[in-house]
């Protein structure tokens, strides 16, 4: 069917082949009134991508507003969800706000420095085949929209998956695919350049890691190609722009009034001292240059707003930091370039929990809690891809206090939910398997003091702390984060730092945090502020990361070596027994009537799974061991010559009917109450009566024949 457009305008569909599969952008089809609008198509996962960009700056902001959101609908894989009234989309899922962030930092960086004009980049799943990922699509589409706006963006950028299946390296394989990989390693730059990379691993080596580099920006060729014809194709005019950039006459005498009071005078090992030396100076600098009140006479000095000052210091500071590790090799707390911060740390302070530790690197200091409890204490997933459950998780919480900071405390943002899980990936391929710990563990961080690479004192903490809680992991766990100073007019002079503080970060040219066991990686992301890196500069920077890593995790092991051999004496303990899964309809009982018996009278919590084993929880082994023996009672089976304890539930006149088990009866004849005749049932047996009975026989017909005279005898 054709389609009118409200408007002339081009409709323009291209497609190329990504690693054997076609993909298809479009434009020019859907939202018209949006800046750029884009559909891509990879398998039938199609996502619109739109970007609207402000025609002139927000005025006196001092940070680049660009919004980036996706939007995940949950008719894009033919689910209707939500609870019983509420059936719309409500919060983004951690996946959606995950999804944002991998969209977002690619293409930050690629907006040059001073751009404030606002820019939101919406990115809506409208088709999800659940095999091809959504992330993957969702960077090239919002990179598409983008170019066809016009804005100074330096893209096009493109984005891949790269797996390991049977020591093999795979591009964008499918979910199902994925199943079987030990990598799952997220890739996006540009045509040259790697900006951004996500991973997921089972402790596969730095050297797997740097060829799969290699080999995403191989494969994304294409769609570069693909983005570039399209903007030609639609005659992209590049919008008029103003940078706000510090104000030259300001950054100069700025830089002259504080020439002789950089170097090692805001150098400092302690933190305080440094910060406290650099707002001295800032003062200074207001006093000197800043303008003055109405009130006050003019003294004939060249005068600067405030706002101008504030720029120009930042950047000369900035500047001082990139300086002195470019040039001296000297950070701003004198350390050298690979030394990492003093560790120190302790296990188990928390009597009541049932697992803790603090991690302390420098002025970075992370408390890490876990909690173990029931499987069917598991969290729910439930989004537009996944309808499953998740037995570990790990959440991380940064209170304004641990950067001295007054602000409101909200609901996790996007920050604490990517540190969150950068955290709780690494430590998933050492967690133990359900059959060998069938436990949920919630391991929660709290960043008590941060000053840098508190994603990675999280990981470092729940280390220490799972082991404290008798969680068996397979192998201890560390994280570093590693920083880069490139010298922007001789590329080839560059630094790698190791553990880098929040100074180095702000300064420097990479966010690099690399966490995994002595035997390989297990967790990777990596921020780039230029127009990306090369693989030479990551290779090195693992191989640094490896050595730091290592010394980190002597330090931890220092502290607490293996997993304690019991779990917490407040921890559920946990009995097991396995009954034949005929059997689990008797133990629920009817609409669970029987099963919620069981709990409310014990106090214990129980799972039960298809296979038959049930998992009883309790802190109370007397009451666990009274589920199981009520359990066990319900699900026995008769036996053939055993003597059981009945109790009579119906008198007929030809015998009683007497229950030897929960749900089993059998009948006694008459004549089988003595060995002397009984002329009248009624005479030696009433309702309620208790005796011992002995099974004789179970007929064709699965009846239970019972003798009292025999166990007499």
């Amino acid at each position: 069917m054709k389609i009118i457009h409200p408007f002339d305008g081009k409709q323009i569909k291209l497609e190329t082949d990504f690693a054997g599969k076609k993909l298809t952008i479009e434009t020019g089809r859907l939202a018209f009134r949006a800046d750029a609008a884009v559909t891509v198509q990879y398998g039938d996962t199609v996502l619109l991508a739109t970007a609207v960009v402000a025609p002139k700056a927000r005025p006196e902001t001092d940070f680049f507003p660009l919004l980036i959101d996706y939007e995940e609908r949950m008719y894009a894989s033919g689910k209707i969800s939500g609870s019983r009234f509420m059936k719309r989309e409500g919060r983004p899922s951690d996946k959606a706000i995950l999804t944002s962030r991998i969209i977002d930092r690619p293409i930050r960086p690629l907006f040059p420095k001073g751009f404030r004009n606002d820019v939101q980049v919406m990115v809506t799943v409208l088709s999800a085949d659940l095999e091809h990922e959504t992330d993957i699509a969702a960077v090239i589409a919002a990179s598409t929209a983008l170019m066809l706006t016009g804005a100074p963006f330096d893209g096009p950028v493109a984005a891949a998956r790269i797996g390991q299946i049977d020591g093999k390296l795979v591009v964008n394989p499918t979910v199902t695919e994925q199943e079987n990989s030990d990598l799952n390693l997220t890739v996006a730059g540009t045509e040259d350049a790697i900006m951004m990379v996500e991973c997921a691993s089972h402790e596969v080596s730095e050297q797997v890691v740097v060829e799969a580099l290699e080999l995403a920006v191989t494969s994304w060729q294409p769609v570069i190609k693909l983005q570039n014809e399209l903007v030609k194709k639609m005659a992209v005019v590049p919008m008029n722009f103003e940078l706000y950039t510090p104000n030259p006459d300001a950054y100069e005498a700025l830089k002259t009034l504080l020439k002789d009071d950089l170097g090692e005078r805001i150098r400092h090992e302690n933190k305080q001292s440094r910060h406290e030396a650099i707002a001295e100076l800032e003062d200074k600098a207001i006093q000197e240059l800043g303008m003055l009140p109405e009130e006050v006479a003019d003294d004939g000095r060249v005068r600067f707003s405030h706002a101008d000052i504030k720029l120009s210091f930042e950047k000369i500071i900035d500047g001082e930091i990139r300086r002195a590790v470019l040039e001296d090799k000297k950070r701003p707390d004198n350390r050298g370039t690979t030394e990492v911060r003093p560790i120190s740390g302790d296990s188990g302070m928390l009597p009541r929990t049932h697992g803790s530790a603090i991690f302390t690197r420098g002025t970075t200091q992370a408390l890490t809690v876990t909690t173990l409890a029931a499987l069917s204490d598991a969290q729910l997933i439930d989004t537009m891809e996944e309808d499953t459950s998740k037995r570990y998780m790990h959440h991380y919480n940064f209170p304004p206090f641990s950067t001295g900071e007054v602000r409101p405390v909200r609901s996790p943002g996007r920050r604490e939910v990517g540190h969150g899980y950068l955290a709780e990936k690494a430590l998933i391929p050492v967690i133990p398997e359900t059959e060998d710990f069938p436990y949920t563990i919630r391991v929660v961080s709290e960043l008590l003091s941060s000053a840098g690479s508190t994603s990675m004192a999280s990981v470092c903490g729940s280390t220490m702390s799972l082991m404290d809680a008798g969680v068996p992991i397979s192998a201890p766990v560390a994280g570093i984060a590693m920083g880069l100073m490139i010298d922007h007019d001789k590329p080839e002079n560059y630094v790698i730092l190791s553990d880098i503080q929040d100074a180095e970060d702000f300064a420097g040219d990479m966010d690099f945090k690399v966490a995994g066991t002595k035997k390989g990686i297990t967790a990777l992301q990596m921020d780039i502020k230029v127009k990306g890196i090369s693989p030479k500069i990551m290779s090195e920077a693992l191989s640094q990361a490896k050595e730091s890593r290592m010394h980190i995790m002597g330090k931890m092991l220092e502290i607490i070596a293996t997993p304690k051999p019991e779990v917490s004496q407040y921890a559920p303990r946990i009995t097991k027994l396995t009954i034949n899964p005929e059997k689990i309809r008797e133990v629920i009982g009817k609409g669970g009537e029987t099963i919620q018996k069981i709990t409310g009278e014990t106090g214990v919590e129980i799972d039960i799974e298809d296979s038959g084993l049930i998992l009883i929880y309790s802190e109370d082994e007397a009451k666990a061991n009274a589920a199981k023996e009520w359990i066990e009672s319900i699900t026995a089976e008769a036996e053939i010559g055993k003597t059981y304890n009945g109790r009579a539930i119906r008198v007929m006149d030809f015998g009683a009917f007497v229950e030897i088990l929960p749900g089993k009866e059998g009948l006694v004849h008459i004549s089988q109450f003595s060995d002397q005749r009984v002329e009248n049932i009624h005479d030696v047996v009433k309702e309620g009566d208790e005796f011992r009975v002995k099974l004789t026989e179970i007929d064709d017909k699965g009846r239970l024949n019972l003798s009292k005279k025999l166990a007499d005898k």
